[in-house]
């Protein structure tokens, strides 16, 4: 029974690492569009969230965690933009680092680890019922 509880424990972790993951790239999306409220300023940078392994130490199970949230170092491209309020001397103005095409192919990476970890629970939840079933 406590392997059953170490997996349920297991894949609850990756939920909420998944749900984390989803809010970054959904933040990432909404501030796709957000550049530099005054000249000298930066965009909206992206964020991308950083797994690692976490060992329970009352079950010995490992799970996942995330370690961090970190924006992407990547440069910002730039667009031709010279009557602009943040435009550069030569007229360009500086975009977010964020590609939706990419936000949205990791959005649904993380929306179907997410739903495994959910069915992977539901398995566990329905082998345990069955064993109380079993030795009524």
């Amino acid at each position: 029974m406590t392997d059953l509880t170490n997996s349920i424990g297991v894949s609850a972790s990756g939920l909420r690492a998944q749900s984390l993951r989803m809010r970054v790239i959904a933040e990432n999306i909404a501030n796709s569009d957000s550049v530099a409220t005054k000249a000298d300023g930066d965009p909206y940078r992206r964020r991308v969230a950083t797994f690692s392994a976490e060992v329970d130490r009352a079950t010995g199970a490992t799970g996942v965690s995330v370690s961090s949230i970190e924006a992407d170092k990547s440069s910002f491209p730039r667009v031709y933009q010279p009557g602009s309020p943040v435009a550069d001397a030569d007229g360009y103005v500086e975009q977010p680092n964020v590609n939706p095409l990419i936000e949205a192919a990791d959005m649904k990476a993380a929306q179907r680890s997410y739903e495994a970890n959910l069915n992977a629970i539901e398995s566990a939840r329905g082998m345990t019922m069955r064993t109380i079933d079993l030795l009524k």
